[in-house]
């Protein structure tokens, strides 16, 4: 374990493949009629109370300050809150496998916003990595959603909202990292934060009532609870170890999962031109990511 937590392969593929799990479960509870919401809202409740728990076990507590919770609040609603609510309100219409394709984007677009805020000067590579990256996001996005099935193009672009908040997400949590502060407290603030902020908004436009719908998935409610818990926890334990864009690089790990657990165990069906874009984005990750090594 101390291996792992020490290792940024090691954790990328972990924290990766636990949230390519976030796709199929959350098909699951949409299609059982849990709406976007109240999915989003168990996810952050679940890991940030669960969280809670082990951090109070090992004798720390959560230190508040003024800069601690501005952190909370501003990495709940763009790195959680708003990703989740886009993620699980676009599943049911575009499909679990398509929307863990909007994953891949993360890395080129949180490169794209490091050059445009300076915090990263491009290079030749970065460039040509950003430009196959947009055309594979050209190719997945013309072909919306499941073969047969397209999708309204008001859900592909709220499909395509997901990698730009997941990035602009990737750039604060680094920018704003407080001193002195462990990953778990972080999380543990985050996803309290972001319940805090969901719980909100289902009052206002649900009710209590909407609640009562998690117990038609009692067991996908545990297992998206488990799963987004152990995800968490090593999380922003990358974001430590590997920076901002290597940390992005799960949406790779998320997408092939998602696509995979999709076609295999839900029952989706996607174009050959759906493949290859996946293809295409993959391709420019890397050059993506090996343009990022040169620059190191």
């Amino acid at each position: 374990m101390k291996y792992l937590w020490d290792s940024a392969l090691g954790l990328l593929v972990v924290t990766g493949g636990l949230l390519g799990l976030t796709l199929p479960f959350g098909k699951l509870a949409t299609a059982a009629g849990v709406p976007a919401m109240v999915w989003a809202f168990v996810i952050s409740l679940g890991a940030g109370g669960v969280l809670l728990c082990v951090l109070l076990a090992r004798g720390e507590r959560i230190r508040l300050t003024a800069h601690k919770l501005r952190y909370f609040f501003v990495t709940a609603a763009v790195s959680y809150a708003v990703p989740n609510l886009l993620m699980f309100s676009a599943i049911p219409h575009l499909g679990a496998g398509y929307t863990g394709i909007m994953f891949t984007l993360s890395p080129v677009i949180t490169l794209v916003f490091s050059i445009l805020l300076r915090v990263r000067r491009p290079n030749m590579l970065g460039v040509i990595g950003i430009a196959v990256g947009f055309v594979g996001a050209i190719m997945v996005a013309v072909t919306r959603g499941e073969a047969g099935q397209p999708a309204n193009l008001f859900w592909v672009v709220m499909g395509l909202l997901i990698p730009v908040s997941l990035a602009a997400g990737n750039i604060y949590r680094t920018v704003d990292w407080p001193d002195s502060t462990g990953p778990i407290e972080l999380a543990v603030g985050s996803h309290l934060a972001s319940a805090a902020l969901l719980f909100a908004g289902i009052l206002a436009l649900f009710g209590l009532k909407a609640f009562a719908t998690l117990g038609g998935v009692p067991t996908v409610v545990v297992a998206q609870v488990a799963s987004a818990s152990a995800m968490f926890a090593f999380f922003f334990r990358l974001q430590a170890v590997g920076g901002p864009v290597y940390l992005s690089q799960i949406g790779y790990v998320a997408a092939a999962v998602g696509l995979f657990a999709g076609t295999i165990f839900l029952g989706e069906h996607y174009q050959l031109l759906t493949w290859a874009g996946a293809v295409i984005i993959t391709a420019g990750v890397f050059i993506t990511t090996r343009a990022q090594n040169q620059k190191a």
